[in-house]
């Protein structure tokens, strides 16, 4: 009865994913169980890594989302010596986190050579890499930083390459084909493996852990969600994961299609995640990334013009306020986002918050120099007329200065449609959304669909603001700015 009542009174699951096909995939497997269970889902889709996935559902953003063992004990619980899985599955529950069974493959990392590439220079194990100095290494991102990525391989095989960079895994492999680098990390069971015709090398010194996949779900959650993410314990062989992950990017097949196939296949449950158009899609991104640059702009006016204006008329002051504001603008873009998750979580409110600490120099910058720059004699005349301060700001300064006040919203409109399409890393949608995934899928077509709306938006913010200078700046100003 009190399951029952559970189910009556749930509010909407949350399953979370990261940024790579596999995970995907795995999280679509685990949406369909739930919505076959009868309970509301959204998949949230490729929220970056580890880090972004794992505080998400520490602070409730999301209630699920497929992990793998070796990142749980290699990244996230690195501090702790965990042993079996059930010591993992204890530690977990610390933090009121629950962990299913192996879902049946493990995806431990590889390294991977274009095969042809190998057998010229003799190349079988990870060892024998010592031995060619010279070779260019691409690693993921994530891989360059885990213990158990390149720094234990460092630790372990005292490898001699120095040309090392951090690359996106599907650039990475794609670098790797075209002969930009030599070797990357894989995943065991990544379809590209025998697309590109590599050889994975054996890890001959044991660096790479076992990554048997799993589900990880809140203690917290509707029991539901516990029931329906279990039936996929050991019923994932890596030969289905290979032929899934196969089907998604080198058939182009949507991931939730595949996710149902495997599901009507292995457990005879029989559901499809809610569709949309094509235009459908593309309205329901612009109205996203519209929220984004919009919410942003208009919190970053309220606040840079009044400090843009206090900066003018105490100059110590205003070295303070254009130093702070140009230190946010140091910060990576996709650096300042994930600061903000512990604070914020995911979805649209870090991404806004980022959005407006970069708005905020512009705006701020250019408030201070229109006003600074206003001729000493016509601020004189002002005062010898007796004007108030606060009249001579509203009916000369502010509209002296206009010009280079509506430059500065303008650059940071600009800044912000740009920079919007990063949000769709930790959920906040926008056109980054189709951007992130055609990436992922090496699918251009899907990268256009976000990319051409994204730099259309660019230009009728321009061409809306050539609008508002002509209505807002005086016409003699604007002139003589022409003459």
């Amino acid at each position: 009865m009190n399951v029952v009542l559970a189910l009556l009174t749930v509010t909407q699951l949350r399953i979370g994913s990261k940024a790579f096909t596999e995970n995907v995939i795995l999280a679509d497997i685990g949406a369909g169980l739930v919505r076959a269970q009868g309970l509301p889902v959204e998949h949230r889709k490729q929220l970056g890594g580890t880090e972004v996935l794992w505080h998400a559902l520490l602070a409730g953003e999301i209630d699920a989302y497929p992990e793998y063992t070796g990142t749980l004990r290699s990244e996230i619980l690195a501090d702790r010596a965990i042993g079996d899985d059930d010591v993992l599955r204890a530690e977990l529950a610390r933090r009121g986190v629950r962990m299913s069974r192996s879902l049946g493959f493990n995806n431990t990392y590889a390294i991977g050579m274009k095969a042809d590439r190998a057998d010229a220079l003799g190349v079988r194990t990870i060892s024998d890499l010592a031995q060619h100095p010279e070779l260019r290494f691409g690693f993921s991102n994530e891989f360059m930083n885990r213990p158990d990525g390149w720094p234990g391989l460092l630790a372990r095989y005292g490898l001699p390459q120095k040309d090392v960079r951090g690359l996106d895994h599907d650039v990475a492999y794609r670098a790797l084909a075209a002969g930009t680098i030599d070797a990357t990390d894989l995943y065991s069971t990544d379809a590209e493996i025998r697309y590109y015709g590599l050889r994975t090398l054996d890890d001959d010194r044991s660096v790479f852990p076992p990554y048997d996949a799993v589900f990880l779900w809140r203690a917290s959650a509707p029991p539901g969600l516990a029931q329906a993410l279990l039936r996929l314990e050991g019923r994932i062989s890596a030969d289905d994961m290979r032929a899934m992950n196969a089907r998604v990017k080198l058939e182009r097949q949507p991931e939730a299609d595949v996710a149902a196939a495997f599901l009507a296949r292995v457990l005879d449950v029989h559901t499809a995640a809610p569709r949309e158009g094509r235009l459908t899609a593309i309205g329901r991104r612009t109205v996203e990334h519209l929220f984004l640059v919009g919410v942003s702009l208009l919190l970053a006016l309220v606040i840079a013009l009044p400090l843009g204006i206090l900066s003018a008329r105490r100059p110590a002051i205003g070295q303070i306020v254009l130093a702070v504001t140009g230190l946010f603008q140091t910060i990576p873009s996709l650096a300042l986002l994930v600061f903000m998750i512990p604070l914020l979580g995911i979805g649209a409110p870090p991404a806004i918050v980022a959005l407006f600490l970069y708005s905020l120099l512009p705006i701020v910058r250019n408030t201070y120099t229109g006003l600074r720059d206003i001729p000493t004699p016509l601020r004189e005349s002002a005062e010898a007329l007796g004007l108030p301060a606060g009249a001579r700001l509203r009916r000369i300064e502010l509209p002296m200065a206009s010009r280079a006040i509506l430059a500065g919203i303008k650059t940071s409109a600009v800044i912000n449609v740009g920079t919007a399409t990063l949000g769709a890393l930790i959920g906040a949608g926008g056109y980054g959304q189709p951007i992130l995934t055609g990436i992922r899928l090496d699918d251009i077509a899907l990268i256009l669909s976000g990319a051409v709306p994204a730099a259309a938006l660019t230009l009728v913010v321009q061409g809306l603001f050539e609008i508002i200078e002509r209505m807002v700046v005086p016409k003699g100003l604007r002139l003589a700015a022409n003459q």
